[in-house]
Order: C-alpha cells, then sequence, then structure tokens
C-alpha cells in the first residue's frame, strides 16, 4: 500500500450562481461554486473552483452519485488548479429527462460532456474518473486525445479482469433485460446494493457516513429514476466491448496516468487496477484501504496522491478559449 502524507483541507466558502462563462479571481481561488448552464437544451449543474487561468482537472463522477462526491477533493486542489465537476444528465442536479425523449447511452453522456467542456473553452485538461467517469473519460480521450495531460482513475475498469463476481447478475441482464430486471434492481439499484457499494468488504464499517446511501437511495427513488439508470446499465455493455479500443488509446498516447484504487471495492476487483500498466509501463499504481468510493474514508491520502502527480506534470497554465 502506498504511504503519503495526510494533509488538512482547505476552508472554502460556498456561494451560489448561475455564473455562464464566469472568471474566477486570484483571491476567490478557494472558493466552491455551484454553476448550471443550458448545454444541448439541457440545465447541466456544475461545481467549480481555482482560478480560471490555471490548469484545468476536469472531474467526472461515477454511479449513482453526482459531483457532490468531489465537494472534499476539490478544495484540496483548488489552490493551484481549475477543478470542475459536471453531473451528467439524470444525475444529481441536472436535468433528468424521460428516456422517451433521451437515449441514455454513454456515448450520448460523453457526448453532452464534450459539448459542456468546449461550451467551458476547456483547451486541455487532466481527467479525474470514478466508475461511470471512466466509460465517459475515455469517449473524451479518444475522441481529443489532444486535450488530455493526464489521466487520474478511481476505482474505474477499462479490462475484464476488474469486474468482479457482480457482474454475473449483471452480464445476465444484459443477455436478457427482461428476464433479469429484478434481480438487477437488487444488485444494482436497492437500499442494500448502495450501502454496499460504498462500505464492500472493509472490516471498519463504522468509518462510513450512512449519509452517503442513504441519499443516493433517495436519488434513486427519485420518479422515473429507476428506468433512466436501467437503461443506462443496460447500455454498459458498450464499455466492455469497449475496453480494447480504450487500452489501444492508452498504448498508443501514453498519457500521465494514476491509479488509486479501494481494495474493498465490491464490484471491481484490484487486478484492474495493475492491469494499467500493461498498457502504460509508467503509470502510478497505488491501492488503498479503502472502498469503491475511495474519498469516503481515505480523502486526504486520496488528495495527496492527485496533487503529487498534477505537480509532477509541470501543467502549463490553460487560457480558456471564451
Amino acid at each position: 500500500m502506498a504511504a503519503c502524507a495526510v494533509l488538512g483541507m482547505h476552508a472554502a466558502a460556498v456561494t451560489a450562481g448561475d455564473g455562464r462563462n464566469a472568471t474566477l479571481h486570484q483571491g476567490d481561488a478557494m472558493t466552491m461554486t455551484y454553476r448550471t448552464i443550458s448545454v444541448q437544451g439541457l440545465h447541466i449543474f456544475y461545481r467549480e473552483a481555482g482560478r480560471a487561468d490555471a490548469p484545468v482537472v476536469l472531474l467526472l463522477h461515477g454511479f449513482p452519485s453526482s459531483s457532490r462526491m468531489y465537494d472534499r477533493l476539490m478544495p484540496e486542489l483548488a489552490a493551484h488548479y481549475h477543478v470542475i465537476a459536471p453531473d451528467y444528465p439524470g444525475f444529481g442536479h441536472s436535468d433528468a429527462p424521460s428516456p422517451d425523449h433521451f437515449a441514455y447511452t454513454f456515448d450520448h453522456l460523453a457526448d453532452v460532456m464534450d459539448a459542456f467542456a468546449q461550451q467551458l473553452g476547456l483547451q486541455h485538461y487532466v481527467l479525474f474518473v470514478q466508475d461511470y467517469g471512466g466509460p465517459v473519460g475515455f469517449r473524451l480521450a479518444l475522441a481529443h486525445p489532444e486535450r488530455i495531460q493526464g489521466i487520474v482513475v478511481q476505482n474505474a475498469v477499462a479490462h475484464e479482469e476488474g469486474l468482479g463476481p457482480l457482474w454475473l447478475t449483471r452480464r445476465q441482464y444484459w443477455a436478457d433485460r427482461s428476464a433479469y430486471a429484478d434481480k438487477l434492481r437488487a444488485n444494482l439499484i436497492s437500499f442494500d446494493a448502495a450501502k454496499q457499494r460504498h462500505v464492500g468488504t472493509d472490516p471498519h464499517p463504522e468509518r462510513y457516513d450512512p449519509d452517503l446511501w442513504t441519499d443516493e437511495s433517495a436519488f434513486l427513488s427519485r420518479p422515473g429514476e429507476d428506468r433512466i439508470q436501467e437503461d443506462l446499465f443496460y447500455d454498459y455493455r458498450t464499455n466492455v466491448a469497449s475496453y480494447p479500443a480504450w487500452q489501444a488509446y492508452l498504448r498508443a498516447h501514453r498519457p500521465p496516468l494514476l491509479v488509486i484504487w479501494g481494495k474493498y471495492d465490491p464490484s471491481f476487483t484490484v487486478a484492474g487496477a495493475w492491469a494499467y500498466q500493461r498498457d502504460v509501463p509508467a503509470a502510478q499504481v497505488h491501492i488503498l484501504d479503502a472502498g469503491h468510493f475511495a474519498m469516503d474514508t481515505m480523502n486526504p491520502e486520496v488528495a495527496a496522491l492527485t496533487r503529487q502527480f498534477l505537480d509532477g506534470l509541470h501543467l502549463p497554465a490553460d487560457k480558456p478559449s471564451h
């Protein structure tokens, strides 16, 4: 297990507002803001901190969370980096149109996130991806490899060996959706599944705030949310089919790569972390005593590893196009 310094969180003031095309000044670098912009006819919510001219870190969240999962990490990075974390359509505070009118596929989510980044004028950025953020982020990387300055992977899979035993039921759902719909709900979107996703096999469950899965279960219980998540998860099979293309991207471009992995993850195996070094031999891999969402219990360690990685890239200041 990698050892790293535990650093205290910076205090962050909170503001809110529309803030379309807003500029953060030096004195506001540590201020967290919460904004909404229109992207392809959808209201997309995002969290933001840091100077507008600092190197950009685009943080893409997992399932069934939202940009909220980065609320404690972002202030740790904002002194030197422009950190931006959006909510996908159907998640968090972004619009959640009916599946009758919006196709919930990873291609579509990535297309919206691509338009979001372009609308904010992000010309280059480091990706920080967790869980569903991996499929969205790798699609952005394949579409625009010239924009990617580095990638931080936190329990996001790009290799078959990263998929644990829970994926048996999920593969059955892909093979026969109607026959396995009830089992999929229990396996993926039930209250018990939400708790298990966080705690996993961690021998110290008392370290986890129960609000984590209680809030996620409330989100998954919103009217129409079950169908949104079932549609999107049915499309997850396209991610597994895309693993060879993502691996080819990594081998061809060799982006600077940091892999931070919670070893108590019930869904994604530790083998999935080490697999990244086959494609990027110089990848830094750190296995933590944490769960699927490593920041639940080890946010200071994740922040320290991420800052060290970002500082080592010596990134130039970004020049937003807007």
